[in-house]
C-alpha cells in the first residue's frame, strides 16, 4: 500500500502553467555557471583580491586584523551548527602568521605576506559563500515540491483521507502569478533578469522557486540563502545542491562583504538570473519594505556598467515582486523581535526563531494549503537598472514615455567608465524606485485589510495609550463592534478604489466584490489559518475578538503606510462599545 500510494504521489506532478522556456537544464545559466565550480572559486578569489587591493591599499593589514576580532567575536558570541569544525583554529592561525609577519619586516616583505593572508582569508569565503548544482537535486525537489503540493490541494477539496491521493487541481489554481508575466519571460532572451522581492518568511524562497519553475515556466535562479538555514540536515542538502550561494548574516566584515558583493556581480556578469531580498532579511514588523540594503543593488549596477565595458549590450533587467499570503509562518517570533528592538526597555521577548527547518516550512504550508487558503505573487514592471520601464525588446523608457539609451548613463568623454560616485547616486535611484513599486504591485488582500480595520477599532477606544500600552491590554475585555468594523471597511474600501484606478495599489477580487459584513468573515477565516492564538476570531457569543493583539498589529502593519486611517469617518459611530460584559 506504501508503494502505491508513494507511486501514486510521484504522478500528481502538475505540468506547467506556461512552457519552459529551456527545457533542457544544460542550458540553464546556472548549470553552465556552476560546471566548473573549482574555476568559479578562482575567478572569485582573483576578482575579490583586486577589489580590496583597489581600495584599501597599504592599509589591508587593518583590515585583516579587523576581520581576525570580528570572526573571534562571532565564534564566541554566536556559535551555529552549520559553523566549520576548524574556526576557530583556521583564525588563531592567520593572528599568529600576522603578528608574526608584521614584526622586523621591510614593507614590501610585510605587503607580501599580508597579501598571501587576504588571499586565504578570502578563498575560506569564496568556498564557504558558493554552492553547487546537481540536476538530480533539482529534479528531485521540484517532483517532491510538485507532488507535496498537488496533495495539500486536494485535501483542501476532498477534506478527507479517502481523497488525499486523488488529483482535481493544478496547484498553479493556488500558488499564483500576477503582473506581466509574458514580458518577463520575454527578457530572458534579451539580458539577465533580477528578481527583488519583499522578505516575510522562510517559505518565501520555497514559493518563488516553485512558482517561477512551475508556473512561469523559467530556468532556475540563484540566490543568497541565510547560512542559519543550512542548520538541519535536510535543508542543508537540498540548499548545498541548488546553485545558491550561502550568505552569512553575522559576517560583516569588509572581506566577507566584498566576497558576498562580488559573488553577485559575477553571477549577473555570467548571464546567471539572479533572486535576492534587497530588504537584507525577513520584515520583522510586517511592514512592506520602506528602506533596502543597496550593497547587492550595487553589485548590479557594477555588473551592468561591466557589461558595457565589455561590448555586450545585453541588458541587466530589475523584477519587483510583491509576496502575498494571509499569514505568516514566523508572524509572532517576527513581531516579538520588531517590538523588542523599537521598543527596548518598554518591551521584554523570549521569543526564539525555530521556524527555518524544513519540518517546520512544510507543516505550515499543509495547514495554509488545508484550509483552502490562496497565495499571490505580484510581480511588478520589469525595469532596468535605472528604475526605467522596459517592453518585451528590453527597450527602456523613461516616465514621459521617451526611449532611453542606457549605456550613455555610464559614459563619459564617448566611453563607459567606472565612476564609483556616479554609480552611487545610480544605486541609490534604483533602491526608491523599487521600495515605490512593493507598494504600487502590493495586493491587499481581505485579511490584512480587516486585521488593519481591526487595530484602528482597538486605537480609537483607547486614544490615551501609546502603542505599547495597546498591545498591554488584556485582550478577553475587549470586542469589536461588527457594525463599526462594517463601516470603517466601507471608508477603507472607498479610498483603495481610488487608490486602485491610480496604480498606487492593487485589490485581490474579494477586496474589491465583498460588502464589510463579507470582507469580515473571509479575513477572520484566512486570519485564522495557522496561529494558535488567532488574531481575529468569533468567541462563542458570536463577538469577534482577538486573542493576541501583537499578531493583529503585525498583520495590520502589511497596509500601514498609505495613511488609509485618514479616510475613516470616526464621527458616526458606536459610544461605549468594544468592552465586553465580564
Amino acid at each position: 500500500m506504501i508503494e502505491e500510494d508513494f507511486k501514486e504521489l510521484e504522478n500528481t506532478e502538475s505540468k506547467p502553467h506556461y512552457p519552459h522556456i529551456l527545457p533542457e537544464i544544460e542550458q540553464w545559466p546556472i548549470y553552465k555557471q556552476h560546471a566548473n565550480r573549482k574555476a568559479l572559486v578562482n575567478e572569485l578569489d582573483a576578482a575579490v583580491l583586486e577589489r580590496l587591493k583597489d581600495k584599501y591599499g597599504d592599509k589591508i593589514e587593518d583590515v585583516i586584523a579587523k576581520t581576525i576580532y570580528t570572526e573571534r567575536i562571532r565564534m564566541k558570541e554566536e556559535p551555529w551548527k552549520v559553523d566549520p569544525p576548524n574556526d576557530a583554529q583556521f583564525w588563531s592561525k592567520i593572528k599568529s602568521q600576522l603578528v608574526k609577519r608584521s614584526l622586523d619586516k621591510e614593507d614590501d616583505e610585510a605587503s607580501v605576506n599580508n597579501e598571501q593572508l587576504l588571499q586565504k582569508i578570502i578563498h575560506r569565503y569564496s568556498e564557504e559563500i558558493i554552492g553547487t548544482f546537481k540536476t538530480k537535486t533539482f529534479l528531485f525537489a521540484r517532483k517532491f515540491l510538485s507532488a507535496f503540493f498537488g496533495r495539500l490541494l486536494n485535501t483542501a477539496a476532498g477534506r478527507n483521507f479517502g481523497r488525499l491521493f486523488g488529483r482535481k487541481h493544478h496547484v498553479f489554481d493556488r500558488l499564483r502569478a500576477e503582473g506581466e508575466i509574458d514580458k518577463i519571460r520575454a527578457l530572458f532572451d534579451k539580458g539577465t533578469v533580477v528578481v527583488v522581492p519583499t522578505h516575510f518568511s522562510n517559505l518565501d524562497s520555497i514559493l518563488i522557486g516553485y512558482v517561477m519553475d512551475q508556473v512561469m515556466g523559467l530556468p532556475s535562479f540563484t540566490y543568497g540563502a541565510g547560512l542559519n538555514l543550512y542548520n538541519t540536515g535536510y535543508t542543508a542538502y537540498f540548499m548545498n545542491r541548488l546553485g545558491l550561494y550561502r550568505v552569512d548574516r553575522r559576517k560583516k566584515n569588509p572581506i566577507y562583504l566584498e566576497t558576498l558583493k562580488t559573488m553577485c556581480k559575477l553571477s549577473v556578469q555570467k548571464g546567471t538570473n539572479n533572486l535576492f531580498f534587497p530588504g537584507g532579511t525577513r520584515s520583522r514588523s510586517g511592514h512592506l519594505e520602506t528602506k533596502l540594503k543597496l550593497g547587492l543593488i550595487g553589485s548590479i549596477m557594477e555588473a551592468q556598467r561591466a557589461n558595457y565595458q565589455e561590448d555586450k549590450d545585453e541588458k541587466v533587467f530589475i523584477i519587483p515582486l510583491i509576496l502575498g499570503y494571509d499569514v505568516t509562518l514566523e508572524a509572532k517570533f517576527l513581531i516579538e523581535e520588531h517590538l523588542k528592538r523599537s521598543g527596548k526597555e518598554f518591551y521584554l521577548s523570549n521569543s526564539k526563531d525555530n521556524f527555518y527547518s524544513l519540518r517546520s516550512i512544510l507543516k505550515f504550508g499543509w495547514k495554509i494549503f488545508s484550509e483552502s487558503s490562496d497565495i499571490t505573487l505580484s510581480f511588478g514592471k520589469p525595469m532596468d537598472v535605472l528604475g526605467n520601464f522596459v517592453d518585451t525588446e528590453g527597450i527602456s523608457y523613461d516616465r514621459f514615455g521617451k526611449q532611453v539609451e542606457l549605456k550613455e548613463y555610464f559614459m563619459s568623454d564617448g566611453k563607459v567608465t567606472k565612476d564609483l560616485q556616479r554609480e552611487q547616486q545610480y544605486t541609490q535611484i534604483l533602491g526608491n524606485r523599487i521600495v515605490e513599486r512593493f507598494h504600487k504591485e502590493n495586493i491587499v488582500l481581505a485579511s490584512h485589510l480587516v486585521a488593519f480595520a481591526a487595530f484602528n477599532v482597538l486605537k480609537h477606544f483607547n486614544p490615551a495609550l501609546d502603542l505599547y500600552g495597546i498591545l498591554r491590554l488584556p485582550t478577553d475585555e475587549f470586542y469589536f463592534p461588527m457594525e463599526l468594523m462594517a463601516e470603517v471597511l466601507d471608508d477603507l474600501q472607498e479610498r483603495l478604489y481610488e487608490m486602485e484606478k491610480k496604480g498606487h495599489i492593487k485589490l485581490s477580487k474579494y477586496v474589491m466584490k465583498k460588502s464589510g459584513e463579507e470582507l469580515i468573515r473571509l479575513g477572520v477565516k484566512d486570519l485564522g489559518v495557522y496561529h494558535a492564538q488567532k488574531p481575529l476570531i468569533f468567541n462563542k457569543k458570536g463577538n469577534l475578538i482577538s486573542e493576541d493583539f501583537k499578531l493583529l498589529y503585525y498583520y495590520h502593519n502589511r497596509l500601514d503606510n498609505y495613511e488609509l486611517e485618514k479616510e475613516i469617518k470616526w464621527s458616526r459611530k458606536a459610544k461605549g462599545e468594544g468592552i465586553l460584559d465580564l
